[in-house]
């Protein structure tokens, strides 16, 4: 095609008209794989970019704050909400301690044996959970599994310091922290 056979002098010469179409064609085909390849890249840099947004939003969803935490556990229709909440402010500092951060616990639970339960897995001898609403989740699974004759405040701090408390003075400081953070106004108690 660069070439061609020139038989008045007997030896192949140069095409000129052959070396223009390769080199057209060579370059319609640069271009032409360039602009497609940009247009392809264009779609999958925009469906990453949607994809890390919607993990940005997952994970801005996923923060634990006082404001959701109340959310969560009237969305999850826990009963006694302030109790449980003063649960967490003792156990877990409302979402400061190490065991919240390593764990996503923030009740002190333990790995549920004979109850559904949220909890991926047992980690230093507390229930793991992959999020903080799964421990939520849990609290409500719990309740529902040993309280549903429960029905009254009293009834549940009971069963709580029989069941629940490793501390005996653990009901009289959840009483404290109930009525000195006002914890029944967030539920309209």
């Amino acid at each position: 095609m660069f070439y061609k056979y020139d038989e008045k002098q007997l030896r192949f010469v140069k095409n000129k008209l052959g070396i223009r179409i390769a080199l057209g064609t060579t370059i319609l085909l640069m271009v032409g794989s360039f602009f497609l390849g940009r247009y392809f890249q264009s779609d999958a840099l925009d469906n990453i970019e949607n994809e890390v947004k919607i993990v940005n939003l997952q994970k801005e969803k996923d923060k634990f704050s006082k404001e959701r935490f109340i959310s969560e556990l009237k969305n999850k229709k826990v009963k006694f909400p302030y109790i449980v909440m003063a649960q967490a402010i003792m156990e877990s500092g409302l979402g400061k301690s190490n065991l919240f951060k390593e764990n996503h616990n923030l009740f002190g639970m333990r790995l549920a044996r004979s109850r559904m339960t949220t909890a991926a897995e047992s980690k230093n001898n507390f229930a793991y959970y992959n999020k903080w609403q799964d421990c939520v989740l849990d609290m409500a699974y719990f309740q529902a599994s040993y309280l549903n004759g429960i029905n009254t405040e009293e009834k549940y701090l009971l069963y709580l310091g029989a069941n629940y408390a490793e501390s005996p003075t653990y009901i009289t400081k959840l009483k404290s922290v109930i009525n000195n953070q006002n914890l029944k106004s967030y539920f309209n108690e």
